[in-house]
């Protein structure tokens, strides 16, 4: 039997994820600084005013301008006009940054404490997913909600004759319909709730946005897909699909200005819209000791890998640690019933599957951050539009520091870094041998 899932994704300028950005732009000017910065980083925004406050280990310490950082991230959303009742020029700004527990800090640096090597920032559970519907291994839900908001706001950005009115707050929704082999087949409804200027005839502004988001925004959002998926939902499917733009009327009061922003409330929105599962610790704001982020990285990485390599359809992974302590305390791994690893006869168990898999992915801190470079500012692009299906990149980034793999250039220190490493399908051929498969399959060999 045929079902329906959704999943939602929120713009750059929605209020959390202002203070996600604020706090992720916070740690990455500490680690421009001293890469083994411990930060745990909160933001929280409303009218005229943005509080950060946490707890910071560092030698950036005095040197990191809090208003700057703060004022330069809210004008690049977009947040440049008075009439938004919160701009990056006259918001107020309030630092209540001050330094990291020792408690906790001896037991997350390598070398100190009762173990000698760095153990976890905390204790609990940290889950990655993947699935092979889309190329990017998340659902075709989530993907589609965060590229309808990545086109908004590049259509706002433009500064064209395109959808002048655009504000920055903006949400979206997507359902997709599936068949009874799970298999995705169309998209049933959209959901898209923009921020706009203020007109006379609301009316006829409300029409006026329907109409181009129904032609502008995803006729830009299809062309981006792979010619494959656009191939599920057929001719005129914009016909056909159920779309609900602004359904409450009037959006022109939005932003810190309309609701409270605050770091870590879209948890769902940053991993998996709703598929797979959570262990509850948010992203934005934490370095690399936190393994809430790292290791939620390093699970993604391996769910990743594993559903590229063919292991399987579809994968949960958890893994869970003691604070202080570097070895997991639990490694699981659940194909949902989608396993294609056959031993004597019959399909490899999710449990053989595990062990296989603690065997080939270190999962201790020190060698997640090692394997992903999580001491490099890498952390601002993550806090917008997931943290995961996104492309890895290579660039070099300014720092403030010199030591290994720190270049001079005009007089100013720079290092190359990558973005999204965790992303990275490095592993495949590895778990292609391990599970004595033929060959990795393609997005292409993917059968719906």
């Amino acid at each position: 039997m045929s079902y329906l899932f959704t999943s939602e994704s929120v713009s750059e300028g929605h209020p959390d994820k202002v203070a996600d950005q604020i706090s992720d732009a916070m740690l990455d000017e500490f680690l421009r600084h001293d890469p083994h910065s411990k930060v745990a980083c909160e933001t929280f925004c409303t009218t005229g005013l943005v509080v950060v406050g946490g707890e910071i280990s560092s030698q950036g310490e005095g040197k990191v301008k809090v208003d700057e950082i703060v004022r330069r991230t809210v004008q690049k959303i977009g947040y440049t006009k008075a009439s938004y009742k919160f701009d990056s020029e006259s918001c107020g700004v309030i630092s209540a940054l001050h330094e990291q527990s020792a408690d906790i800090r001896q037991g997350v640096v390598e070398g100190e404490g009762l173990h000698k090597e760095q153990g976890a920032g905390d204790q609990g559970m940290m889950f990655g997913y993947a699935t092979n519907e889309t190329e990017s291994r998340i659902p075709l839900s989530l993907q589609l909600s965060h590229m309808i908001l990545q086109e908004m706001a590049a259509i706002r950005k433009e500064g064209g004759k395109l959808m002048k009115y655009l504000g920055p707050d903006s949400k979206s929704q997507v359902t997709i319909e599936y068949n009874e082999r799970g298999k995705p087949v169309s998209i049933h409804t959209i959901v898209v709730s923009t921020q706009h200027d203020d007109f006379d005839k609301e009316e006829a502004m409300l029409a006026q946005i329907k109409k181009d988001v129904r032609d502008i925004v995803l006729k830009r959002v299809i062309r981006r897909l792979p010619a494959k998926t656009r191939k599920l939902f057929g001719r005129g499917w914009q016909d056909r699909v159920v779309l609900h733009v602004n359904p409450t009327g009037k959006f022109v009061i939005g932003g810190p200005h309309g609701d409270v922003g605050l770091t870590g409330r879209k948890i769902i929105v940053d991993t998996y819209g709703g598929r797979g599962a959570h262990g509850g610790g948010a992203f934005s704001g934490k370095d690399s000791s936190k393994v809430d982020r790292s290791a939620a990285y390093a699970a993604r990485h391996v769910a990743k890998n594993l559903v590229a390599a063919g292991v399987c359809d579809e994968v949960l992974v958890q893994v869970a640690y003691a604070i202080g302590v570097a070895d997991p305390v639990s490694l699981y791994v659940n194909t949902y019933k989608t396993s294609k690893v056959w031993v004597n006869g019959k399909k490899m168990s999710d449990g053989e599957i595990s062990e296989k898999v603690a065997d080939l992915f270190d999962m201790r801190p020190a060698a997640i951050v090692s394997r992903f470079g999580l001491k490099n500012p890498v952390f601002s692009e993550t806090a917008a539009y997931g943290h995961f299906g996104r492309e890895s990149e290579k660039k070099e980034v300014e720092v403030y520091y010199e030591g290994e793999g720190v270049k001079k250039k005009d007089g100013k220190l720079y290092k190359e870094v990558e973005t999204f490493a965790w992303e990275k399908l490095d592993m495949v051929d590895k778990l292609v041998k391990t599970f004595e498969l033929d060959e990795a399959p393609t997005y292409e060999d993917v059968a719906y």
